[in-house]
């Protein structure tokens, strides 16, 4: 049978000590005899005693849970995300609340006020689509919001970003690099702040290439709209021979429906360059070129975006070229 939790007075009187000679044990740094913490810890396992660390953080900026704001969180980017987040906030010992956003606005709002009434000392946005009216919640409430890769799209958050004016160039110059001359940007019917970003920095970049570059969107974020796209693409007569994908889930369903319908060779009759650096892109089946996000230096971003200070904050980072075998070198 499983033991009740047992309450910090039921430790005192078993341990024969004050309540607060329990406090001060479970307190770090505060002051307590070798007997005292012996005698408590005993007592605390034998009535299976675990501090309430929320309870006790409600006066405490610092010891608050940190809400994480996101949807689509089954998709490999935002999975490789969420974990990197979720495990540095453990590693400083912050709790973690998470709002999947999928279930739509009135679910996902309910529970974002319940992370209110808990008092989260900060709500994480990740990218992607979470409604404009949540954030707006979290703003209006006081509670501070670290947004991911939203450009700057709400005043008075905190901010992480890629760089990617420079990012978006360097994924054009490699396809020159490459002797592509027709191209094409696959994007996502998902107007995302970094997927309109990603899309219209790309197409700015290449504004200089010798033939327009052509732009699909065919769908939302997902491998299947990378098949949409190559089966419109290619059917044409005068098909692109370098493709930039907004995401590497794309790029992916692309690949494979270059390979397997019209029969191309990747690289050779085709380059294609994906974003996110997601496992499935280092398969042997792809080895797409990509850029990795550093997601654990923005998840150590984060931690130290949480510390109080005067004023909104940016952090900027580089998104860094993974070479693999999607493009010719």
């Amino acid at each position: 049978m499983v033991k009740a939790m047992a309450s910090a007075a039921e430790v005192a009187r078993l341990a024969g000590v004050s309540r607060s000679a329990v406090s001060r044990t479970f307190t770090p740094g505060s002051s307590v005899s070798a007997e005292t913490r012996r005698k408590v810890l005993a007592a605390a396992e034998a009535l299976n005693y675990h501090v309430n660390h929320l309870a006790r953080g409600l006066s405490k900026q610092a010891s608050r849970p940190v809400c994480i704001l996101g949807g689509n969180l089954s998709a490999p980017y935002q999975a490789s995300l969420l974990d990197q987040i979720s495990r540095r906030l453990h590693q400083a010992q912050r709790a973690v609340m998470v709002i999947n956003t999928d279930g739509g606005e009135q679910s996902a709002d309910a529970a974002l006020r319940q992370t209110l009434n808990y008092r989260a000392a900060a709500t994480i946005v990740l990218s992607g689509t979470p409604q404009s009216s949540l954030v707006e919640t979290c703003l209006q409430s006081g509670q501070q919001v670290i947004l991911i890769n939203r450009m700057g799209q709400f005043t008075g958050a905190d901010n992480i970003e890629i760089d990617y004016t420079s990012v978006m160039a360097d994924a054009y110059q490699m396809l020159l690099q490459a002797g592509c001359q027709r191209l094409a940007v696959i994007s996502s019917s998902v107007r995302s702040p970094s997927m309109v970003i990603r899309e219209n920095q790309f197409l700015a970049a290449a504004s200089e290439a010798p033939e327009p570059c052509r732009l699909v969107r065919a769908g939302p974020t997902r491998y299947q709209t990378g098949v949409a796209a190559a089966r419109e693409l290619l059917a044409q007569g005068l098909r692109p021979d370098g493709v930039f994908c907004v995401t590497d889930l794309i790029a992916c369903g692309f690949i494979d429906a270059a390979r397997y319908e019209f029969g191309l060779r990747i690289p050779e009759d085709i380059c294609v360059i994906g974003f996110d650096d997601i496992e499935q892109a280092g398969w042997e089946g792809y080895q797409l070129t990509t850029f990795a996000q550093p997601l654990a230096d923005m998840a150590d971003a984060i931690i130290e975006l949480l510390l109080p200070a005067a004023a909104p904050r940016q952090r900027l980072f580089q998104a860094q070229p993974v070479w693999r075998n999607s493009v010719r070198r």
